[in-house]
């Protein structure tokens, strides 16, 4: 099939901007499109950065967390970049970045997630940032709750085990006694970006085990509160409000039992 001049400078600038060539100008290139395009959106979004970033229910490392694994959860390509900047620039480590990629292959999606290291490879490089800092070749995992891991594989098992007896096996094996317990991130934090790709993509049916873990982790209520506050502006108002009454009933049945 022919293609016109136009045409192939418009695919010549895609297959650019995929390789990274335009990272550094990604920002830039968004805010005079902002600009172009819809002058309220770009209020909007100076909006979010002067106040809903300022609140201070979380800290500005948990808010770039739960930011990127929205961004990451739902494939948005326009800010990745921005985001793991921004993430850096907040406070999360390289490793904590790496880590959030690598956790989120598996709560988000393989292709997901290589989408997320298309974006942050030009901005490791520029950085210095070299795969052995961010990797190491061998690492101590953090102590298992046994009683808690039996119960919750003897469930799974009894529930899905003649259905998937893969699904099964690999949940135990790659998940729980494997990614969950990789030192890189801290459980409240891995926690953390959990709740919030499930809530990101839609997967509400989900939160009420991963957000009892990320309270039994350490996340507060207030917390808990908030992430829905920022994801409602980076997931949309609809994602926010299928998972309301689901963690309404995480806080009540928590609060009951105290």
């Amino acid at each position: 099939m022919k293609t016109n001049r136009f045409s192939r400078i418009f695919l010549l600038c895609s297959m650019l901007t995929a390789h990274g060539v335009y990272a550094n100008n990604t920002t830039e290139s968004l805010d005079a499109a902002l600009q172009t395009v819809s002058p309220k959106l770009a209020q909007t979004n100076q909006f979010l950065a002067d106040e809903l970033w300022q609140r201070p229910q979380l800290s500005m490392k948990e808010r770039s967390l739960i930011t990127l694994a929205a961004a990451i959860a739902r494939d948005q390509q326009a800010i990745l970049g921005e985001q793991i900047q921004g993430a850096l620039d907040n406070g999360v480590s390289p490793q904590e970045v790496s880590e959030v990629i690598t956790h989120l292959a598996f709560y988000a999606g393989w292709g997901n997630a290589m989408s997320a290291v298309k974006a942050a490879a030009p901005i490791y490089q520029k950085l210095g940032i070299k795969s052995p800092q961010i990797e190491p070749s061998s690492l101590k995992l953090l102590p298992i709750d046994e009683k808690a891991e039996a119960a919750r594989a003897k469930f799974v098992s009894a529930n899905f085990g003649k259905v998937s007896e893969g699904v099964v096996q690999y949940t135990t094996d790659k998940l729980f006694k494997d990614l969950w317990l990789r030192p890189n991130l801290a459980p409240k934090n891995r926690s953390l970006i959990t709740v919030s790709a499930l809530i990101a993509t839609g997967q509400a049916e989900q939160v009420p085990y991963h957000l009892n873990k990320a309270m039994d982790n350490g996340l507060t209520q207030a917390q808990a509160s908030e992430l829905l506050t920022q994801l409602a502006f980076y997931a949309g108002w609809p994602k926010v409000f299928s998972a309301l009454p689901v963690v309404k009933k995480v806080f009540e049945s928590r609060n009951i039992s105290k």
